[in-house]
């Protein structure tokens, strides 16, 4: 078991022989390794991936084993683990300072083969190229679903995109301190209402974010199907994508709105970590997304 560290990946020296994880629990499902080495077998990049299963009681141990052996690039990190990891770090970027929880670990060694370790999070990258491909202009009105660490992402990328506005739903509103802290750090005007009032918020929004678990938006997608409204021109990024597609996902789309698949998300800000873990290696953002594409099913850019 391992981790990894460091934001300056122009800094890291080249090594053979790199290895590289995700990190969660449950993790079996995740397609992060067959992202990362169709990325690393285009770019050259002698570095091995695979997912290992941790639990927010297994994580320190797990920290301190990857401290004692060489050779770590770098971790993906997902649920249950990312707010645990940030304390486990000797920095973090500013973002994770600002959000709390990171899913990027970057490992670096010094001249005599010690350790550092370094947070960041490139959900915001992704959930950012998600929605533009997806096609949202700068200014729109928005709606979170959820109020985690994947929901304050999604209010610190949509303050990157300009957002007029957002709203946050969720079932119990005082969860949504976390959201709110986010928003207000980067100016991003936010309300939160209960989950009672998502659908009549999802009727004025022109982007949705849905940060809910799998079937956690299946309720919501039941009364979009009992009021239907024209979704023409609105986008709807649901981060869950297994299954797929999602019930509010094929309820957005039947009423004529554009959905972008969770994969897009998960594409973009895996692109963003093979830039921090392999360094110079790294040079076409374009062919790295597409093989990726390709390794997921996804179509090209």
């Amino acid at each position: 078991m391992r981790l990894s560290s460091q934001d300056a990946a122009a800094a890291r020296p080249v090594r053979n022989g790199h290895q590289a994880a995700v990190l969660g629990h449950p993790i079996g499902h995740s397609k992060s390794p067959a992202l990362h080495r169709a990325a690393y077998e285009l770019i050259g990049f002698d570095c091995s991936y695979r997912a290992i299963d941790v639990t927010p009681e297994e994580l320190p141990g797990f920290v301190r084993s990857l401290r004692a052996e060489p050779g770590w690039a770098g971790l993906s990190v997902t649920m249950p683990l990312k707010s645990a990891m940030v304390g486990q770090m000797d920095r973090t970027s500013e973002l994770v300072q600002v959000l709390g929880v990171l899913n990027t670990v970057v490992v670096n060694y010094d001249g005599e083969g010690r350790v550092s370790l370094f947070g960041d999070n490139t959900d915001v990258a992704g959930i950012v190229g998600a929605l533009r491909h997806g096609g949202v202009r700068d200014g729109a009105p928005a709606l979170i679903l959820g109020g985690g660490g994947t929901a304050a992402a999604a209010a610190a990328a949509l303050a990157q995109l300009n957002a007029s506005s957002a709203t946050v739903c969720l079932r119990d509103p005082a969860k949504a301190v976390g959201v709110r802290q986010v928003a207000a750090h980067f100016g991003l005007p936010l309300e939160v209402r209960s989950w009672d009032e998502t659908a009549a918020a999802a009727a004025s929004a022109a982007t949705v974010i849905s940060t809910l678990p799998p079937h956690g938006a299946d309720a919501l997608a039941s009364l979009l199907a009992d009021d239907p409204v024209p979704r023409a021109g609105r986008v709807l990024l649901d981060a869950a994508y297994d299954p797929w597609p999602s019930g509010i996902a094929g309820e957005w789309h039947r009423q004529g709105g554009t959905v972008v698949h969770g994969l897009e998300m998960l594409i973009y800000q895996a692109v963003e970590q093979v830039r921090l873990f392999a360094g110079e290696r790294f040079t076409d953002a374009a062919a790295v997304t597409n093989v990726m594409c390709d390794a997921v099913g996804a179509p090209r850019r």
